[in-house]
């Protein structure tokens, strides 16, 4: 949606880089307008900027609506629409939930399924979330975000759709037990105390307490709930299972639960590149998540092909000239603005932080 930077608030989420008599973007696509974003646009006389029709706290702008030539609103949604609108209906179940209301399956299962559908054609809409992560909404995003990246990777691991269904649901469900979390340990805003971070882990627990006997949810996703922060070397809680005791729901969900986390904005960290923490999760966490999640990770996140368009971590647009396999995250690119061959991987202060186009 085209809308002029005066009718601008803080939380629209800009769909295009601005530019200004510059190579570089004065502010990049999908970036979550603040004030001083508003204000930048406007010293640098930019009229109209193109933004999301939904706000990061999920309601929809009031200018968004059009009439067909029957005179019915109609609103065109994209994937973001529609997982902010799902962040805000999760919102609304988990504050119920705080405040003592049984949590309901067929509800959350009504929040999930719409981003389910079609849900491979949006691989790069779905590793793009990490551009929304906001301090203040992290909680509620996580787990549908959670919900999503596991049921993508299911879907790459080859899982019926009733199976991706449930690993999905699983996900969403898997840090239901936070509303049972002391909230002010949830909005702390530096890292927690030994003390604190007991407490905390302590919610895998109430997430299987609080699910209710139904149809809807088999018995593995319910293990795959309480398992969700097992890892494979035993170093994992509630019990501490080892590889051969944690369900394969629990598996992809501990990778995208961790990638998720890893790549958002925290009360006490910054957010990093989708590719990075691909990285680390391959070398730096090496035998506590499965290879094989890991690998149908990899593979969701690296769509791009030779020629594909991304922007480097300095800002820079770049295309990609070469892929290694053994290194798909690095691989060999053209700086678009002087045209000079940059290798990835022998340049490692750099990443890739996004892919802005596919061939």
């Amino acid at each position: 949606m085209n809308i002029s930077v005066d009718r601008l608030t803080a939380g629209c989420i800009l769909t295009e880089d601005v530019f200004s008599m510059t190579n570089r973007p004065i502010i990049t696509s999908k970036t979550v307008l603040t004030d001083e974003h508003i204000d930048i646009l406007k010293s640098f006389q930019i009229k109209k900027v193109e933004i999301e029709n939904t706000q990061i706290d999920g309601n929809l702008l009031d200018n968004l609506e059009e009439t067909d030539f029957a005179g019915i609103k109609k609103i065109e949604a994209s994937f973001f629409d529609k997982f902010l609108h799902a962040v805000n209906q999760y919102k609304k179940e988990f504050r119920s939930w705080q405040s003592g209301i049984p949590l309901s399956i067929p509800a959350v299962r009504a929040i999930l399924l719409p981003l389910l559908e079609n849900l491979e054609q949006y691989s790069k809409e779905v590793f793009s979330l990490y551009h929304l992560s906001n301090k203040q909404e992290y909680i509620y995003q996580h787990s549908v975000a959670v919900g999503v990246i596991s049921a993508l990777i299911a879907k790459r691991m080859d899982y019926s759709k009733g199976d991706i269904v449930q690993i999905a649901m699983a996900g969403c469900l898997s840090d239901a037990g936070m509303s049972k979390i002391p909230s002010s340990l949830i909005i702390k805003e530096e890292p927690l105390t030994e003390e604190e971070f007991e407490e905390v882990k302590k919610h895998t627990s109430y997430s299987l307490q609080m699910l209710p006997e139904h149809t809807l949810l088999k018995k593995e996703t319910r293990l795959a709930i309480l398992q969700h922060h097992e890892r494979l070397d035993g170093s994992g809680y509630p019990l501490g299972n080892g590889d051969s005791k944690i369900h394969p729901y629990a598996k992809i969900i501990a990778v995208s639960d961790t990638f998720h986390a890893m790549t958002s904005q925290r009360l006490y960290r910054s957010k990093q590149s989708p590719f990075k923490v691909l990285e680390r999760l391959q070398q730096d966490y090496f035998g506590k998540f499965d290879h094989v999640v890991l690998k149908a990770l990899s593979s969701s996140i690296i769509q791009y092909t030779i020629g594909s368009t991304v922007r480097l971590s300095n800002g820079q647009k770049a295309e990609i000239v070469f892929i290694e396999g053994k290194t798909a995250t690095r691989p060999l690119v053209k700086i678009t603005e002087d045209q000079l061959l940059l290798d990835l991987e022998k340049n490692r202060h750099l990443y890739i932080e996004e892919i802005l186009q596919n061939s």
